[in-house]
C-alpha cells in the first residue's frame, strides 16, 4: 500500500498514461492544457503530490504513482514526467517493469547538478522565511528562457510575480528537498521500454546537459530539442504536445 497520499483524478479512456509533475508544480500547472489532448484517446491518471509537509522519498513516490494507476484499474501505462517527474518516472520503470510500457521525459535529470542544488536550496530557504515574492522572482528568473522573460512588459512581469507568489503549491518545500537527493543514474541502463527525451535547450533551471545525459544513458532513447526554458508548457506548448503525441502514436502506446 502506498504510504505517500496523492490526490488523483482519471480522465478519458484507452491505453494508460500516468502523469508525473515537477517540484513546485501540479497536474494543472504542468499538464493542464496537455491533459485533454492525451485523454482524447488514453486513460490518463493524474496525481498531485501531497500538498502538506509529508516527507517525500523517490522510491515511495514512484510506488505511490504506480499504485494510484492500478487502483484506478490501469494496469499498464506510459509515464509522462516533467522535471522532478522524470526521476520519478525512471524509478517507477525500474521498480515496476511489468507496469511501465513507455517513458516521456521532459526537462529532466537523473541527479541534480550544482546549479539545480543551489536553486532548490534557495527555494527551501525562501519558503521557510515566508519570502514568497522573492521565491516567485527566482522561479521566473530560472524557470523561463531569457528571451521569454525579457519580452514581457513590466506590468505583466509584476503580475506574474504576484500570481506566482500567491499560488505556490503546498508541499513545494518537500518537493524541492527531494530534488536535492534524487539519483536515477544507475537505473538508466536498465530502462527497456520506448523512451522519448525532450530537452529544453534554453533551460536556466535544469541545464540541457541533464537531458542529454538521460538520452545517453537510456538504451535506444529517442531525443528531441525545443528552444524553450524550463516551463516548456507555457513557452512552446504546441511543439511539446506534438512531440509527445507523435511518439505515443509511433509506438502504439
Amino acid at each position: 500500500m502506498a504510504t505517500i497520499p496523492l490526490q488523483t483524478t482519471v480522465h478519458g479512456s484507452g491505453p494508460g498514461i500516468v502523469l508525473a509533475h515537477g517540484a513546485g508544480g501540479s497536474i494543472a500547472s504542468n499538464f493542464g492544457d496537455l491533459l485533454p489532448i492525451l485523454a482524447a484517446d488514453h486513460t490518463v491518471v493524474a496525481s498531485d503530490y501531497p500538498a502538506d509537509d509529508t516527507p517525500l522519498d523517490l522510491d515511495a513516490l514512484a510506488d505511490a504513482l504506480v499504485a494510484a494507476a492500478v487502483d484506478a484499474g490501469v494496469e499498464t501505462f506510459t509515464i509522462v514526467g516533467f522535471s522532478l517527474g522524470t526521476a520519478v518516472a525512471v524509478r517507477a520503470a525500474a521498480r515496476h517493469a511489468d507496469k511501465v510500457t513507455g517513458l516521456v521525459l521532459t526537462a529532466g535529470l537523473a541527479a541534480p547538478d550544482n546549479r539545480v542544488k543551489l536553486a532548490v536550496q534557495a527555494w527551501q530557504d525562501l519558503l521557510a522565511r515566508g519570502a514568497y515574492e522573492s521565491f516567485a522572482r527566482l522561479v521566473l528568473l530560472t524557470g523561463f528562457s531569457a528571451e521569454f522573460v525579457n519580452a514581457l512588459p513590466e506590468t505583466a512581469l509584476d503580475d506574474m510575480v504576484a500570481q506566482t507568489a500567491a499560488a505556490i503549491p503546498g508541499g513545494t518545500k518537500q518537493q524541492a528537498a527531494l530534488v536535492e537527493t534524487v539519483d536515477t543514474t544507475a537505473d538508466l541502463a536498465g530502462v527497456a521500454v520506448p523512451t522519448l527525451i525532450v530537452n529544453t535547450t534554453a533551460d536556466l533551471l535544469v541545464a540541457p546537459a541533464n537531458s542529454r545525459a538521460l538520452s545517453d544513458g537510456i538504451p535506444g532513447a529517442e531525443y528531441v530539442e525545443l528552444d524553450a526554458g524550463h516551463v516548456v508548457m507555457l513557452e512552446q506548448p504546441a511543439p511539446w504536445s506534438a512531440h509527445l503525441t507523435d511518439f505515443l502514436t509511433k509506438h502504439n502506446l
